[in-house]
């Protein structure tokens, strides 16, 4: 069996596409939707196995991206026949450059295109290290496409709605262009293969056989992108694409050695009543149900139609693992014993748009607290953590359709009904000046009494410099053993200021004070030091702080230009912008932002690049807040 998955951005027609490849000789494909409509369709072709593994397009769906690519043997990537469009796919060329995954760019729609197909790659090649090659030219006719040439073979198509194109005689008014573009073709083949260029040099025409072996080595090499056109609606050029795919997609022995893993899950569910599902693919002999997989035993494993019990899976096939409830996909590369670390392309975007989430009935709350993790398994894209301030759970998602996606998930599986709630920005307190406060603690109630006394001087720190405490305390007057109780009651007062928020940046001096010898006690001591410093901090007063991120932008060179008055907008500070060594096409944007601007930022930054931006953001310093 070979896998392939498609993707691309959203209303490029992928769902359209994997359903005419899937149904090429007729038969019903055995198809099977999992959490986040992420699909595998199962057909056959020719006599040979075949399984399309397809997630949605949007920013929000990028994550689940990456253990799909790991478990298949190439990628089709999904394009409209428009050159504007190429930005929206700059995302997923980003992907599978970084994944070094053979791929093949399909210009979807091609009926309906009013740019010319040179036009379309030379827009994608902006954002692509390796050439964009076309391995077929439309042909027009009225302004309209009718059919394709095929650059190797040299034969023309003519186009039939939802029926298989025949031949024609390639017409008269494109053989120059025809000419022209099989010359580039075939110039970009030699830059991989001496023969070729040898034969080229010499003015002898090459074999067609020899052109397609050259172009499949390079495909498998991932030297070079070929582009394929057609429209899936129609089913115009799907027998040309998924045969290229039959005799170019290299097996599973060469995603083994890509992967280094016994087996790859790819997609997963949760399904009430039955536990989590995951769809995995076999790459070696020993994936079977009761065999040891990633350190435990495997459970049944059915077919896509989620009834057919399978056996054994050999090397290639896939299967949903049923009862497994160990496997992940936060790690979705299996050994037996357990997992090979993702690679960093596989990394999943920052999980910026945070909410706090709460159970409707607080009855749910340990409910609620079993559930997200099992969420955090079937799904790369989410991050759980605590809100600092109120100790609440705060929610990460890639967006508002993944957040709705993941409550629908957690009310239909789980039962719970939930309330979202925006994250308030954590504020701190310090000091602006310095102060010497004595408090003495005493307290007599019939019993053993309370007494303590200190004296401490207060004064501010740097910037981050956090809490000091320190005692300069002569001759007894505190004795050694309450030293540590007065700091403990100093950092008790930190907790929150005058103006309700954590104190931060100052330092305490212990200086003098008097004990007791029957009343005095740690309780004393500790409560002495607290209110010392309360009253100190509340004559010197306080101004409040807020963090301050810093937030690398990685965006599209396109976009780049516009995000210099978003950020200042937000009261960000821009430090500079630089190409991204990694990505073809991609700027690297530095700015410090308040973390409070971040969910504005993330709303803005979708619009502002039609969601192909993403950023990451580290707490900087704190500053105060005017």
């Amino acid at each position: 069996m070979k896998v392939v998955s498609i993707v691309g951005p959203s209303q490029a027609g992928k769902t359209t596409l994997a359903e005419a490849l899937a149904t090429l000789e007729g038969a019903k494909p055995r198809k099977h939707v999992l959490f986040g409509e992420t699909a595998v369709t199962r057909f056959a072709f020719m006599g040979e196995d075949w399984a399309l593994l397809e997630a949605p397009g949007g920013a929000d769906h990028l994550p689940q991206l990456g253990p799909m690519l790991a478990a298949s043997d190439a990628v089709v990537l999904c394009v409209p026949a428009e050159a504007e469009a190429a930005v929206l796919c700059a995302p997923y060329l980003r992907l599978v450059e970084a994944a070094a995954l053979p791929t093949f760019i399909f210009i979807n729609k091609i009926d309906i295109a009013q740019d010319r197909t040179s036009e379309i790659v030379a827009a994608l090649q902006a954002f692509c290290p390796h050439g964009i090659v076309l391995r077929q030219i439309p042909i027009r006719k009225d302004g309209h496409v009718i059919g394709a040439v095929d650059l190797i073979s040299e034969r023309a198509w003519e186009y039939h709605d939802h029926a298989r194109s025949s031949l024609m005689e390639l017409p008269e008014s494109i053989r120059d262009r025809e000419a022209e573009a099989r010359a580039e073709l075939l110039e970009h083949l030699a830059d991989f293969d001496e023969a070729l260029l040898t034969e080229l040099i010499e003015d002898q025409a090459p074999m067609t056989d020899e052109v397609y072996e050259v172009s499949t080595k390079v495909l498998q090499h991932h030297d070079l992108l070929p582009a394929l056109l057609g429209s899936a609606s129609h089913g115009n050029g799907m027998m040309r694409l998924m045969k290229s795919l039959r005799h170019e997609v290299p097996d599973v022995a060469e995603t083994r050695a890509r992967i280094g893993a016994l087996a790859v899950g790819a997609l997963a569910d949760t399904v009430k009543h039955l536990g989590k599902t995951v769809l995995i693919r076999a790459l070696a002999e020993g994936v079977a149900p009761g065999a040891k997989l990633c350190g435990a035993a495997v459970g049944s494993i059915v077919d896509v139609d989620g009834k057919t019990q399978l056996g054994a899976l050999k090397p290639g096939e896939i299967g949903l693992t049923v009862k497994t409830d160990h496997l992940s996909l936060s790690g979705p590369l299996y050994t037996a014993e357990g997992i090979v670390p993702n690679p960093d392309w596989m990394a999943a975007h920052a999980a910026n748009h945070r909410l706090i989430l709460e159970p409707e009935n607080e009855r749910d709350e340990t409910r609620l607290a079993a559930a997200l993790p099992k969420l955090l398994e079937i799904d790369p894209g989410l991050s759980l953590g605590t809100d600092p301030a109120t100790g609440k759970t705060v929610l990460g998602t890639q967006g508002p359709l993944h957040l709705r996606r993941v409550l629908e998930k957690l009310e239909a599986d789980f039962g719970l009904k939930l309330a979202t709630a925006p994250l308030v920005a954590a504020l701190c307190e310090t000091i602006t000046g310095t102060a010497q406060k004595q408090y003495r603690h005493r307290k007599q109630s019939g019993g053993a009494g309370q007494f303590a006394d200190v004296v401490i001087e207060v004064s501010p720190l740097g910037r981050g410099e956090g809490f000091r405490f320190t005692e300069t305390v002569k001759g007894g007057a505190v004795p050694r053993n309450y030293i540590p109780s007065v700091e403990a009651g100093a950092r008790e007062a930190l907790a929150a200021g005058p103006k309700g928020h954590p104190v931060v940046d100052l330092a305490v001096n212990l200086s003098d004070g008097k004990h007791h010898a029957v009343d005095s006690s740690d309780h004393a001591f500790r409560t002495a030091g607290k209110m010392a410093l309360r009253e100190a901090m509340a004559e010197i007063g306080t101004v409040v702080l807020q963090p301050v991120s810093k937030v690398v932008i990685s965006v599209p060179s396109t976009y780049a230009g516009g995000l210099s008055p978003l950020v200042s907008g937000l009261k960000g500070q821009v430090l500079g912008f630089s190409a991204d060594p990694a990505a073809k096409g991609w700027d690297l944007f530095e700015a410090l932002m308040p973390a409070a601007s971040l969910p504005e930022l993330f709303q803005s930054l979708g619009g502002a690049t039609r969601g192909t931006a993403s950023f990451a953001a580290t707490l900087d310093h704190y500053e105060e807040q005017y």
